[in-house]
């Protein structure tokens, strides 16, 4: 066994690639995307290592052309989660014990696979199957988690490196052990590097997984498995669940070895889970530790003294890049009547620009929303909107489902903040601003404070410093990822550790060390060199 203390390379951000016009990478992606669209492959479970197929299949389509099938995808039951729970408990016995170096050559060869080899395939999937254009992919499939796989490693060399004091006469340790039992892994449909993240943040720290990824975004999944593979993680540490939520879920979380929950997800969702948790702790081995990302209702704050085009752009940008589908899209904005006319003329005149399609037109900014369930439900707030008397379409406004799941970038006057699309997630390319009289501006932050129960980001538009403090100041539990004067969205690996709480959740904010010590439990070893020989002390010499 080697007795080196090794170093982990310390990680630098992957840089994003332009994919301009006539650039190699845009030519090879374009081959790729070709490729992988003209094919209908088939996704089998991954347990123990091994591909399972049930022969009850479900379709995996382009959002922006649902009628185009990518592939045919096995669904788990009662059954194949029983199988994968004794996969993750064989791994378990070995994978607990690796030594942590090990662990960490794993995910840092991951990157390096994903910077090269594998971009085009993950950046492919990600466009094909999310409907997210080449820029969004390149930041998500690429970069984030080629950052998550560098970041990780150098993070868990910094938590075992941290060390107790020791007196004279002894030696204090601490050892970072993985949890006893398996980490379930559930993921969104929005995110590839949060898919890639969720199971292998855990698994980096010695624990086992069961991975459950979003129904309609398992295309992903699929390669990222093909990937880890590649870069040489054993059997049975990561197990591929795809199926119906019920289906896998309730099993798993009947299940005595649950060791922890990793979510990303709908704040309904998460609760049901940690109310069925609750239900069965009696059971549980351990206490499972639960991690959990989920809902926004993000908002832009702006003051009188903001600069207009910038925050005109970070409006379109935070609210309408991938079709609003991020957990820190911009949905509801905050303007002061004294710059209002002025912004609603920069932002409606960038909104009438952009253009909205398949993703494999890269002149295209915006493309669909990901399924029928999401376009309904947006749907049914601009249905909303069009028939309160509180609310003004002032663009956009349309919705088209005959061939992909397309609603048109909106903009909604608020003329209540009480209005739902003030108030509620939509999850969609709906931005909702409420304009405020310049002289209520400590209600207007009481209004954005209360008026929502989620806290995961937030945005302040202002040049008059003193303004800054006193909005950040007043909406300081209001998100846990604020900016002053840039978008609420686009947290990177190393930079902004991303995470929310109130309804958002538990704020173990992904990429950096604080969610990786959720994954492990502490031992402290005391050993002491030369012990007493008698249990007398001192103070007994005399009455």
């Amino acid at each position: 066994m080697s007795n080196s203390i090794p170093s982990v390379p310390v990680p630098r951000n992957e840089p994003v690639r332009a994919y301009g016009p006539g650039s190699p990478e845009k030519a090879s992606l374009k081959r790729r995307l070709d490729r992988m669209a003209s094919e209908e492959i088939e996704i089998p479970l991954v347990i123990g290592g091994k591909e399972v197929r049930t022969g009850n299949l479900a379709e995996c389509v382009m959002p922006h052309d649902h009628g185009h099938v990518l592939a045919r995808v096995h669904q788990a039951g009662p059954e194949e989660v029983e199988a994968a729970v004794a996969a993750a408990r064989e791994a378990w016995r070995e994978w607990s014990e690796t030594p942590w170096e090990a662990r960490a050559s794993v995910f840092l060869k991951a990157a390096d696979l994903l910077a090269g080899p594998w971009r085009d395939t993950l950046n492919a999937a990600t466009m094909l199957n999310q409907s997210k254009t080449v820029f969004q992919a390149e930041i998500d499939a690429a970069c984030e988690l080629i950052d998550f796989w560098r970041f990780n490693p150098y993070y868990m060399a910094r938590i075992y490196a941290e060390q107790p004091d020791s007196a004279p006469g002894c030696w204090n340790r601490v050892e970072m052990r993985p949890l006893e039992g398996f980490v379930f892994a559930v993921t969104p449909f929005n995110f590839t590097s949060i898919a890639g993240n969720l199971p292998t943040s855990p698994a980096l720290m010695g624990n086992v997984c069961l991975w459950k990824p979003a129904s309609s975004a398992v295309l992903n999944a699929h390669y990222l498995m093909k990937l880890l593979e590649a870069a040489g993680l054993p059997p049975g540490v990561i197990n591929l669940l795809p199926g119906r939520g019920g289906r896998v879920g309730d099993p798993v979380l009947d299940r005595p070895e649950l060791a922890g929950i990793h979510f990303t997800g709908s704040t309904a969702v998460f609760q049901a889970m940690w109310r069925k948790v609750g239900e069965n702790i009696a059971r549980y081995r351990g206490y499972p530790r639960i991690v959990g990302e989920t809902g926004g209702k993000d908002f832009i704050f702006a003051h009188a003294s903001a600069d207009i085009p910038s925050l005109a752009a970070a409006a379109v940008r935070g609210a309408f890049e991938y079709q609003g589908q991020k957990c820190s899209a911009a949905s509801r904005m905050f303007v002061p009547e004294s710059i209002w006319p002025e912004l609603e003329e920069a932002l409606l005149g960038m909104v009438s620009e952009i253009r909205m399609g398949d993703p494999r037109d890269f002149r295209n900014f915006m493309t669909a929303v990901i399924d029928r369930s999401a376009f309904d439900t947006i749907r049914g707030y601009l249905d909303h909107a069009k028939e309160s008397p509180d609310a003004e379409i002032l663009a956009g406004g349309g919705a088209d489902d005959s061939k992909g799941y397309f609603i048109e970038p909106t903009v909604v006057l608020a003329k209540s903040p009480e209005l739902k699309l003030m108030k509620e997630e939509i999850f969609g390319p709906v931005l909702t601003v409420f304009v405020y009289p310049d002289a209520k501006l400590d209600e207007t932050l009481e209004i954005c404070d209360t008026g929502s129960p989620y806290a995961l980001t937030g945005a302040v538009f202002a040049t008059d410093r003193g303004a800054i403090e006193k909005i950040a100041a007043s909406l300081r539990h209001a998100a846990g990822n604020f900016y002053i004067n840039d978008k609420p969205t686009g947290a990177v690996v190393g930079q902004q550790p991303f995470g929310g709480s109130r309804a958002s959740g538990t704020n173990d904010k992904a990429g950096s060390m604080l969610n990786l010590l959720r994954w492990v439990s502490q031992r402290t070893i005391k050993e002491t060199f030369v012990p007493p020989a008698h249990f007398s002390y001192p103070f007994m010499a005399e009455e």
